[in-house]
C-alpha cells in the first residue's frame, strides 16, 4: 500500500517529464526538406501568337501552383516580333524564376529565339546547338531591309531590334555587345562559345543536368526580389497547351499552310468545273478557312496564293483541252506559289533562312501533281480516240430488236436501251434483229440482221 500511494504521487510527474524529453528530441531532429517542383513547357517551332499565349499561361499557372521555377525547352527558327515581345514581357515580369534550355542537340535558338533566351533568368544550351542570327527581315535572296525598303527603313528596323536586344541583355546581366552583334551582323555561336561569351550560363546535355547546375544560384525576379534556386532533383510538372493554342501553333507552319492552300485551290476549282459534286467544294472550303486562319499567324504573300489558285485552275483545264501545256504550266505555278508563299521580308518577323516551305514538302507535292496532270492528259487522249457513244455517230452500227413490223413508212425498234421510230427499205418482221445504218431527226434507218 505505501508503494502504491508513492506511485500515485510521483507517476504523473514522471510521465510528463518523459513526454517533454521526447518532444525536445523530436524538435532537435533534422526535418527532411520537401522535393522542389519545377513546371515545364516547350516552345518548338515558330514563335507565333499561339506559342505566346501558351508561355504566358505557363508562367501564370506555375505561379498560381506555387512551383519553385519554370523550365522552358526552346528550339525555334524565330517568328513574330509581336509574339516575341509578349513572351519577353512575360518573362521579365515573372515573379518566379524562368529557366530556358536550348536542346536537345541539333536544336537552335534562331532570330526571335535569341530575345527569348536572353529574357530568361538562367539559360543553358545542349552541346551541338547554336544561338544567334537575329538580323531582322532576311529575305529569300539574302536581301536586308535596305534592299527591300530603303536605307531609312533598314536603319529604323535594325536600331529598334538592337535596342531591344541590348535592353534585355543588360537587365539580365548578359553580354550586351554580343546581343547587339547578333542583330547587326547576324552572328551565331555554338553552345560552348555562348557560355564563354556570357550569352548563357551553362552548357548542359540534359534538362536534369541543367537543373542540377542551376541549383543554389541566386537570381533577381520581378520587383527586384532575390531568389535562391532550388532545382536539383526537382519534380517536373508538364504544363500542356490548350486545344486552341495547340491548333493555332500547329497551323503556323509554312508547309501546313502550303498544303491547305493547295487543297483549297484544287477542291474549289473542281467544284466550279463540275457543279453539284459538293464533297470537293466542302473540302476546299474547309481547307480555305483553315489556311486563312493559319496565314493570319504567318507572313503570307497574297500573290503566291493567287499563283497557286491559277495553277490549280490550269490543271483542271487540262481535263478539257488535253494539250499537256496547261497541266505543265499549272504545276509550275503551284511550285512557284509554294516557294514564294512565306514573306520573310515582313518587318514584323524575325526568322532565319530555314523559315519557308521546305523542299521536303515542295518537291513531293510538285512531283505528285505533275504525275496527276500527266495521267489526266494521257486518259483524256485515250478517251478522245474511243468511238463516239452518243448522238448520230454513236447510234450508227448499234444492234437492236424490232418491236413492231418495220416498213419504208414506219416502225418501232429497241436500240441502245431506248425505243425509237424506225424505217427500212425492205419490210422487217416484229422481233427480228436489226442494225442501225443511219439517223434523221428522231427516226432510225435500220436493216435486218441475217440469222
Amino acid at each position: 500500500m505505501p508503494r502504491q500511494r508513492r506511485w500515485r504521487r510521483t507517476g504523473p510527474a514522471l510521465l510528463c517529464m518523459l513526454m517533454a524529453s521526447l518532444l525536445a528530441a523530436a524538435s532537435e531532429a533534422p526535418v527532411a526538406s520537401p522535393r522542389p517542383v519545377v513546371a515545364r513547357c516547350e516552345l518548338v517551332g515558330v514563335v507565333d501568337l499561339g506559342a505566346s499565349s501558351y508561355l504566358s499561361d505557363c508562367v501564370a499557372r506555375a505561379e498560381a501552383a506555387g512551383h519553385d521555377a519554370l523550365l522552358v525547352r526552346l528550339d525555334t527558327p524565330g517568328g513574330s516580333l509581336e509574339a516575341t515581345r509578349a513572351i519577353v514581357r512575360t518573362f521579365l515580369a515573372s515573379p518566379l524564376p524562368v529557366l530556358v534550355w536550348v536542346g536537345p542537340s541539333g536544336a537552335h535558338a534562331g532570330s526571335a529565339g535569341v530575345f527569348i533566351t536572353l529574357a530568361s533568368n538562367v539559360a543553358a544550351m545542349a552541346p551541338g546547338t547554336n544561338i544567334g542570327a537575329a538580323h531582322p527581315v532576311v529575305g529569300i535572296s539574302g536581301q536586308d531591309p535596305e534592299a527591300a525598303g530603303g536605307a531609312q527603313l533598314a536603319r529604323k528596323v535594325e536600331n529598334d531590334a538592337v535596342a531591344f536586344a541590348e535592353s534585355i541583355a543588360q537587365q539580365r546581366g548578359r553580354n550586351v555587345e554580343w546581343a547587339a552583334s547578333a542583330v547587326r551582323d547576324s552572328v551565331s555561336v555554338s553552345a560552348g562559345q555562348a557560355r564563354t561569351l556570357r550569352v548563357v550560363e551553362y552548357e548542359a546535355p540534359t534538362e536534369a543536368d541543367f537543373l542540377a547546375q542551376a541549383d543554389g544560384r541566386r537570381v533577381t525576379v520581378a520587383g527586384g526580389e532575390s531568389v535562391r534556386l532550388s532545382t536539383r532533383d526537382a519534380h517536373l510538372v508538364e504544363l500542356a497547351p490548350s486545344l486552341s493554342q495547340r491548333v493555332l501553333h500547329a497551323l503556323a507552319n509554312p508547309g501546313i499552310v502550303y498544303l491547305l492552300f493547295l487543297l483549297a485551290a484544287l477542291g474549289l476549282v473542281v467544284e466550279l468545273s463540275h457543279p453539284g459534286g459538293i464533297v470537293p467544294g466542302l473540302i476546299g472550303g474547309v481547307a480555305l478557312v483553315l489556311a486563312l486562319v493559319a496565314s493570319s499567324a504567318l507572313p503570307v504573300r497574297v500573290g503566291a496564293v493567287v499563283l497557286m489558285m491559277l495553277g490549280a485552275a490550269l490543271i483542271i483545264a487540262e481535263l478539257f483541252v488535253t494539250s499537256g501545256l496547261l497541266g505543265a504550266a499549272g504545276v509550275v505555278l503551284l511550285g512557284l506559289g509554294g516557294l514564294f508563299l512565306v514573306d520573310r521580308l515582313d518587318p514584323a518577323w524575325f526568322v532565319d533562312r530555314s523559315f519557308q516551305v521546305s523542299w521536303t514538302w515542295l518537291v513531293p507535292t510538285t512531283v505528285a501533281l505533275a504525275g496527276a496532270a500527266a495521267y489526266i492528259a494521257y486518259r483524256s487522249a485515250q478517251t478522245r480516240r474511243l468511238p463516239q457513244r452518243g448522238g448520230d455517230l454513236g447510234l450508227v452500227g448499234e444492234h437492236g430488236t424490232a418491236l413492231a413490223q418495220v416498213t419504208p413508212q414506219n416502225g418501232e425498234v429497241f436500240v441502245h436501251g431506248e425505243r425509237w421510230r424506225a424505217t427500212s427499205s425492205t419490210p422487217i418482221r416484229s422481233g427480228a434483229h436489226v442494225v442501225v445504218r443511219g439517223m434523221e431527226g428522231l427516226t432510225l434507218f435500220v436493216d435486218e440482221v441475217p440469222t
